[in-house]
């Protein structure tokens, strides 16, 4: 465990950071060349991959509901210097992911055909989509416990497992992808499933990678099989602080999914423009992500040590960095946009429409690196109801209106982005006032207060009722 609670702020963002960017620079190159190899195959692919990829949302989802929870009161276990209570929590969340793994992989399979049918523009990218969710739902499904351990680990300060793991099945990923699309050494060339195995075999390997990583002795997080009877009330508290945030990725996953079924009379070329689009913007935002990723457990720490000032001081460095990284991109976005679509596609009509896309949305990057820096602070306070209200409401002031938009006539897809950028300012206006509700709140802690281990009873007392202190910063 590395204390969080002493020492600069900005000293424990920048090291915490650094290990999650390195991890997430690999991210981005996975994203990029899998999305390049991909293209090599069409602009079917692009689509069905992109339709597929649909379903990670549904997967960030979930793996966050029980990511968030975990790295927050393991955090603030850590913070009051309670072993035991961390161990409890890391290994009832382990328990929780193998579950949720399990039904995801049933549910997912079962329905993969009748999802790919839906959103597929024609029959081709249909079944391409089906044969890449084949190998890519039991890939998404090992993804469960390989986060709660990360998170575990994210909690107590320590993000070189996290870091090393990850960063080596990005590599295997991407050694692995270009071999079983094309048949390179096999000679049985897989296509667009290729990709799929690829990440299933990279995901496998990390996942027992990780694993080793709580096996030694003096490891302050175990495998402890006393602690895995289940406890449904501390389950209840993990996916309490994580519902909310599990739930804007949900919320994500309906975003898109309403952008494709709206792109779908476009046709094919319209849905790779977006998919790829949409693939440049993840990859851009890995910086911020890693940033957030940071936020958490030292805001965590240093709120279950009962450190409001040093919450309030994590929070205004990390909201600065996070717009400074994200009005980089958004330049970068402008100046290269036509180029970084090539790469991808040759097709002129992909082309266009992810030309356009990137030009447009970039426009909120800023608003969205701050929103993301909003969203990690309130994890680290144990409360992501407010989070997911602003996101609730951004997608409604999207998905709402672009339907509205699809039924006129002339209607163009360039008004849907038009429409989100002005949605990201609202969303970011109202994270800002309900952060500073939480602030005046939250952070009221007396120089005379309890003990940490009496303080961490408090706040997981706090955290049962996150819905309590959204009402409570919506007063006024």
């Amino acid at each position: 465990m590395e204390d969080l609670t002493t020492g600069p702020v900005s000293r424990h963002l920048l090291k915490t950071s650094s290990f999650m960017l390195v991890t997430m620079v690999f991210q981005t190159l996975y994203f990029l060349v899998d999305l390049y190899w991909v293209g090599r195959l069409g602009k079917e692919a692009v689509a069905a991959v992109g339709i597929a990829g649909n379903l990670m949302f549904l997967v960030l989802a979930m793996t966050q509901m029980l990511g968030v929870g975990t790295t927050t009161l393991v955090s603030h276990a850590a913070g009051s210097r309670d072993r035991d209570r961390a161990l409890l929590i890391f290994n009832q969340s382990l328990l929780v992911s193998v579950l949720a793994g399990l039904v995801y992989f049933a549910v997912s399979m079962a329905t993969r055909l009748g999802y790919a049918h839906l959103q597929a523009a024609d029959s081709m990218t249909e079944k391409l989509a089906g044969d890449y969710l084949q190998w890519f739902i039991p890939a998404m499904a090992l993804q469960f416990v390989m986060v709660a351990m990360a998170a575990a680990l994210r909690g107590t300060g320590n993000f070189k497992p996290g870091m090393v793991v990850q960063t080596a099945t990005i590599i295997i990923n991407i050694v692995l992808a270009p071999i079983l699309i094309f048949g390179w050494l096999t000679h049985h060339p897989m296509g667009v499933a290729g990709a799929a195995v690829a990440t299933f075999v990279a995901v496998a390997i990390g996942s027992v990678w990780m694993a080793l990583y709580f096996l030694p002795k003096d490891s302050f997080l175990k495998f402890t099989p006393a602690d895995w009877k289940p406890m449904p009330s501390l389950w209840a508290k993990i996916l309490t602080i994580g519902l909310p945030a599990g739930a804007e990725f949900g919320l994500m996953g309906v975003y898109v999914f309403a952008i494709y079924t709206i792109t779908r009379p476009f046709g094919s070329a319209a849905q790779a423009g977006f998919g790829i689009g949409m693939r440049i913007v993840q990859s851009g935002f890995m910086p911020v992500v890693a940033l957030g990723f940071a936020v958490a457990p030292v805001a965590g720490q240093n709120f279950g040590a009962r450190r409001g000032d040093r919450v309030r001081e994590t929070f205004r460095t990390a909201l600065i960095w996070g717009g400074a990284i994200m009005a980089v991109f958004a330049v970068l976005c402008h100046v290269a946009t036509r180029a970084m679509i090539q790469v991808f596609s040759s097709d002129p009509q992909v082309i266009a429409v992810g030309e356009e896309y990137l030009k447009i949305v970039s426009w909120n990057y800023i608003a969205s690196g701050m929103v993301f820096v909003c969203a990690s602070t309130f994890q680290a306070m144990g409360n992501t109801v407010p989070s997911l209200m602003a996101s609730f409401l951004r997608v409604v002031l999207i998905v709402v209106p672009a339907f509205i938009l699809a039924r006129l006539p002339g209607f163009q897809l360039s008004w849907i982005w038009l429409v989100s950028v002005v949605a990201v300012l609202v969303q970011l206006a109202v994270c800002l006032l309900l952060l500073r509700r939480e602030f005046a709140t939250r952070l009221k802690f007396a120089d005379d207060g309890p003990q940490p281990a009496d303080a961490l009873e408090i706040l997981e007392t706090e955290a049962i009722t996150p819905a309590a202190g959204a009402l409570a910063g919506t007063e006024g």
